[in-house]
């Protein structure tokens, strides 16, 4: 069996305070809270690897989507596809234009609507981040058998249901 895994610091905070309460069941809040520290340095890695780029996940999820919309795409659909608001997708899409990533351009069957489409910039930056994004997050997951990642996934996935159940 493994030792347990460091927590981040808010995460141990929460776990030793746990602990001097003896609250019950302390070892199934470890448990969520590995899961919640090793989250958070995923998601802290993808944050520094994407920040060179001047990406935040949010930018570059629109632009691993307009890079598959070869014909553009309108701003709502692009929304609802990054499951993010209107509103959000506005902000994002305002940055990605002053840096020259994306064009807005009328729609050639409805001149009232707006297309989305990467520049040549945009393409060409869309390129080099997925392919270095993509084999690092094929790295996270290369010291675990392919046994081991089915296992996690129908972990993840069980818990992920139990979630849905209880809310």
């Amino acid at each position: 069996m493994m030792a347990n895994m460091k927590l981040t610091q808010k995460y141990q905070a929460l776990l030793d305070e746990a602990q001097r309460r003896e609250l019950p069941d302390v070892q199934n809040m470890r448990l969520c809270l590995e899961l919640l520290s090793v989250a958070a340095d995923i998601d802290r890695d993808c944050a520094a690897r994407l920040a060179p780029y001047g990406l935040s996940e949010g930018r570059f999820v629109l632009l691993f989507l307009l890079d598959a919309a070869n014909d553009g795409i309108a701003p709502n659909l692009l929304a609802a596809r990054a499951g993010i608001t209107r509103a959000t997708v506005t902000g994002l899409l305002d940055g990605l234009e002053r840096e020259a990533l994306i064009e807005r351009q009328a729609d050639a069957h409805d001149r009232r609507a707006l297309r989305i489409v990467l520049t040549r910039k945009g393409k060409r930056l869309a390129k080099q981040v997925f392919a270095q994004h993509s084999l690092w997050i094929a790295g996270l997951l290369s010291g675990l058998s392919g046994a081991e990642r089915k296992q996690l996934s129908a972990l993840l996935g069980k818990l992920a249901h139990h979630l849905e159940a209880a809310a």
